[in-house]
């Protein structure tokens, strides 16, 4: 009897069994699984990026190289960063028609993935700006008013006031902004698409860009009221101008010729 109870295991050795089995298997866990995930990642990537360099061989090498090195035809796209690519193509103004003053916008030929793939292979030949986050862009919580400062003091030469777009030298031209998505207004600023000049985070603050088209959106909404009548199409003064010219001044000159021949019908009677 004394020999069995010595062999009696103590009540709580299935206890301590079990949680030295669950803390090895923890250990497996965390010396495996991360660098499992970080693998996984790792080999997505990579198949985004074949894919990419797939895409871009057939509807991007021709003008811009085997390598994004650039040609005669287009430039290079080493280090322009997904965010430049994810504008062009997303907008439909890549791959171009045809070679020009500027490439206008024009339908969308890609899908949403393939165009992340370009983007992805385009992003490895160097760095540059990436896609941005909808929090990045969210007008959400902006400043209006500061936003129309500064559309006002850095893009109303070239985008009239309220973004309606208008023409440069050349042949060139600024786009209408309205119904522009806000992410492809964030990219524009971010890498400066062929005439406009580039407004990274040195120099336009995330918030200010937030801004900017917190403003965009308040001006061209389905909401906004314009208070100083008809606005003949926001196009700033070129259009009011003209309506003075011709619609002013041809008044004007309709009053000036009824007075004439009233005056003269009065002298023959």
């Amino acid at each position: 009897m004394k020999k069995l109870s010595a062999r009696r295991r103590h009540p709580l050795a299935a206890v301590v069994v079990l949680l030295l089995a669950l803390a090895a298997t923890g250990g497996l866990y965390t010396a495996f699984a991360p660098a499992s995930k970080a693998k996984a990642e790792d080999t997505a990537q990579s198949l985004t990026i074949e894919q990419g360099k797939k895409l871009y061989e057939v509807g991007c090498a021709s003008c811009h190289g085997t390598g994004g090195q650039g040609t005669t035809d287009g430039p290079s796209l080493v280090g322009v960063g997904a965010a430049a690519v994810d504008f062009q193509v997303g907008t439909g103004r890549m791959p171009a028609q045809q070679p020009g003053a500027q490439v206008p916008k024009k339908k969308v030929i890609y899908s949403q993935a393939e165009i992340d793939q370009l983007a992805a292979y385009v992003a490895s030949l160097g760095a540059g700006p990436a896609v941005p986050t909808k929090n990045d862009y969210s007008p959400e919580g902006a400043d209006i008013a500061k936003g129309g400062e500064l559309f006002r003091t850095n893009c109303a030469q070239c985008h009239n006031f309220v973004g309606k777009g208008g023409a440069l030298t050349h042949g060139k031209f600024a786009p209408d902004l309205e119904n522009v998505s806000p992410k492809h207004i964030y990219e524009a600023m971010q890498t400066g698409p062929q005439n406009m000049p580039s407004f990274p985070d040195t120099t336009m603050t995330e918030k200010n860009k937030k801004d900017i088209i917190a403003y965009l959106n308040a001006v061209n909404g389905d909401d906004t009221v314009t208070p100083g009548g008809y606005e003949l199409g926001g196009l700033g003064p070129v259009s009011e101008g003209l309506f003075a010219w011709v619609f002013g001044l041809g008044a004007l000159i309709a009053v000036a010729v009824w007075v004439a021949a009233r005056t003269a019908k009065a002298k023959k009677s």
